[in-house]
């Protein structure tokens, strides 16, 4: 993926450009804008990792994370990032601490998420020039990532949030970018859009049998 923000050189002149903090809900924004729809792949053999990859490649999505709160997560990313043959930046989730962020970043992943928001793992990740999604459930931790300089977040858990959550809190966060995510399905996908998400995050069930292509299609109308 190309992102249209502006971009600085690695610090080791080499790898997955430098992304400052000020362009990451850019990066966001533009990832999700041909397609909104952003793939979760938890707890999946490499294999079966590469395979609905490639099928939300094929859809147009154009964000696969792969997450990695346990160990057999690393080979799965790593096999995702070797499929994209630098066509498409797949990232990582479940990075709650700083050193999960680092192997993430050591294995190709060149965006990452969270189910929080953890303020040292927002700084690395700043050091890093790693565009960084965390999950925001209450103004209070919204409000502690707008102060940190984020103004995308992850929506989470979006299935008992609901829709109405996005509006209510853009209110007060006018600069706000949400990415809705957890539990989010077929039938609620279209809810959030309506409601001023970004996008989604949807699972690998919705690989199967091209009901992905199929999601991703009507949401791209």
């Amino acid at each position: 993926m190309t992102s249209k923000s502006t971009t600085t050189a690695s610090p080791d002149g080499g790898g997955a450009p430098h992304r400052p903090i000020a362009v990451w809900a850019d990066y966001f924004t533009d990832g999700l804008s041909p397609v909104p729809l952003m793939l979760i792949l938890r707890g999946v053999s490499p294999d079966d990792a590469v395979s609905a990859a490639r099928e939300a490649w094929r859809a147009g999505v154009r964000l696969v994370e792969v997450t990695l709160e346990r160990e057999e997560g690393l080979p799965a990313l790593e096999a995702v990032v070797r499929a994209a043959e630098g066509r498409f930046d797949v990232g990582a989730g479940t990075l709650t601490t700083p050193e999960r962020l680092r192997r993430a970043v050591d294995a190709g992943a060149r965006f990452g998420v969270a189910p929080g928001l953890d303020a040292d793992t927002v700084a690395e990740a700043d050091r890093m020039g790693v565009p960084f999604l965390p999950g925001a459930a209450t103004p209070t931790e919204v409000g502690q990532a707008v102060r940190l300089g984020l103004t995308a977040v992850k929506a989470f858990p979006a299935h008992l949030l609901g829709p109405g959550w996005i509006p209510a809190l853009r209110g007060p966060f006018p600069e706000l970018r949400v990415v809705a995510t957890g539990g989010v399905d077929a039938t609620s996908a279209p809810e959030y859009l309506r409601a001023g998400a970004l996008g989604v995050g949807v699972g690998r069930s919705l690989a199967a049998g091209g009901g992905l292509s199929d999601l991703a299609g009507a949401l791209s109308r």
